[in-house]
């Protein structure tokens, strides 16, 4: 327990310290935001059923544009690709054969579970109007969304004003972001959990995680709400804690890896190495399939990043470019590094650096420039190589598969160099000064950097306390750990009775 309290506060030292000063973010009347696209969006304004009909001297409503739709119900299943079955494959194969179908079960039923409590409250506590910490219940089981008896469904936000989504859109593409974060913590914690202490602990941690985060970063009122200067205050005021500090996060650096990185971290202390680790050679039993996994997250985090945009427009573009860009020089630092410091570069790390690559650039994908992406990426690479092989010797626990060397150490780099390369002086879009006129210009770049290091610190410090209490409730209910037996004849067979492979 001592060492996990070191490295938790050691890497949220720099923005620990940040809490107490939220007053110093971005003023009120200056919410911060990429150029069109800083974060997934918020629904309109009036999340309830869609608008009557206008009268004769009203302006029509404004209706989706079919290439945005199109563009979002794409986005949405390569998003869905990349848990299942990017995911499952990237850590089924890392993990040995006896525990390869426990993986793959554990990542398709959690995946399933989160999705079905999105719907039931997840949406509606993340995405309306609430407090600055939780939206409301105005869309439990997401009503309000389509209104069956006049055939009109409810519009979301864009970050374009007059430029709607279908809400149900919005709410499926941001089904599979909760999902896939949350099967992101299991390879932390693979091969000795019980698999029903990993359904009650993806409950909780979503629950009072996942959801209150997604709620901070990502909810604001839309830009159709601001209207005019002297309504500024008042609309900000309505969204979520970290949108109103000015922090910047494209598609979850803080919402998504962070989040998921350090609750891994907490998960590997409390329920312990694997028998034999650090004693016996644990290695992974396909690596192929795990390339394959990281190829095909490489292809779905196009959805993930430039689907992020919420538009089909130059900011998806630029996303898509910089996500391209990263990962491709993540995967050549890592190698080259790894070459340097081991003698040989490895399939698996190369597979590695390109998810470290993906995480780093997603909270500034669309925030950056192409020199920014430049940087990410090669730093992305070095650095998350250091993470799971010099760090994680330091902090002692059995990551099994690196998620918070890869997921947190590069979600806190990608964040914090969005803060500088957000700026129009290093190739930047800037970000949306004034939204009742669109007017873009840029932050100081400590002043962004600070923003940035006061989201990280506030998603570390909550997000460690939530899995630490949601691992302990877990235990109580049903106990952690499979016996010491059951780990050694491996999870397939006596959590599910069968086998990935018959010989």
């Amino acid at each position: 327990m001592k060492r996990l309290l070191a490295i938790l506060a050691l890497f949220g030292a720099v923005s620990f310290a940040a809490v107490p000063a939220m007053a110093q973010g971005k003023p009120a009347e200056k919410p911060a935001a990429a150029v069109q696209a800083p974060a997934p969006a918020a629904p309109a304004t009036a999340p309830a059923a869609a608008p009557a009909a206008p009268s004769a001297t009203a302006a029509p409503a404004p209706t989706p544009n079919k290439g945005d739709v199109a563009w979002m119900l794409t986005s949405t299943a390569f998003v869905l690709m990349m848990s299942v079955p990017a995911l499952a494959l990237f850590y089924g194969g890392a993990v040995r054969a006896k525990n390869m179908l426990s993986t793959l079960m554990q990542v398709f039923v959690v995946f399933s579970l989160i999705v079905v409590l999105w719907v039931v409250y997840g949406y509606s506590l993340a995405f309306t109007e609430g407090n600055a910490f939780f939206g409301g219940f105005g869309r439990l089981f997401l009503g309000g969304t389509f209104d069956s008896m006049k055939g009109e469904f409810a519009m979301a936000a864009t970050f374009s004003k007059n430029t709607p989504l279908p809400e149900l859109l919005f709410v499926a593409y941001q089904a599979t972001f909760a999902a896939i974060t949350v099967c992101l913590i299991l390879g932390a914690f693979a091969e000795r959990m019980k698999f029903s202490a990993v359904l009650i602990f993806a409950v909780l941690w979503f629950t009072f995680a996942y959801v209150p985060i997604a709620h901070m970063v990502w909810f604001w009122p839309g830009p159709d709400a601001y209207t005019d200067p002297k309504l500024v205050d008042g609309v900000n005021a309505k969204a979520g804690l970290l949108w109103q500090w000015g922090a910047l996060d494209f598609a979850g650096g803080t919402v998504v890896h962070v989040n998921s990185g350090v609750a891994g971290l907490v998960g590997a202390y409390v329920i312990g190495k694997r028998i034999g680790y650090g004693k016996e050679t644990i290695t992974p039993h396909n690596v192929p399939m795990t390339m394959i996994g990281a190829s095909l997250l490489w292809m779905g985090w196009f959805g993930f990043n430039a689907g992020s945009a919420l538009e089909a427009n130059n900011s998806a573009a630029l996303a898509l470019m910089n996500t391209f860009l990263a990962s491709a020089l993540a995967v050549l630092s890592w190698t080259f590094g790894e070459w340097f410091f081991k003698g040989k570069p490895s399939m698996l790390g190369a597979a590695s650096g390109a998810v470290a690559g993906l995480v780093a650039i997603t909270p500034a994908a669309g925030n950056v420039g192409i020199p920014g992406a430049f940087v990410i990426g090669l730093a992305a690479g070095l650095v998350c190589l250091w993470g799971v092989n010099q760090l994680k010797r330091w902090h002692g626990a059995d990551d099994s598969l690196d998620v918070f060397g890869v997921h947190a150490i590069g979600g806190t780099l990608g964040a914090l160099l969005t803060g500088v390369f957000n700026s129009q002086s290093l190739g930047g879009p800037g970000l949306v000064t004034d939204w009742v006129t669109g007017k873009v210009g840029s932050n100081p770049i400590l002043d962004q950097l600070w923003v940035q290091a006061q989201a990280v610190g506030v998603t570390i410090i909550w997000t460690a306390v939530v899995a630490f209490i949601a691992l302990k409730i877990a235990d109580l209910i049903v106990g952690l750990r499979v016996s010491e037996e059951e780990e050694r004849e491996g999870l397939d067979i006596n959590s599910h009775g069968e086998t990935a492979y018959h010989t």
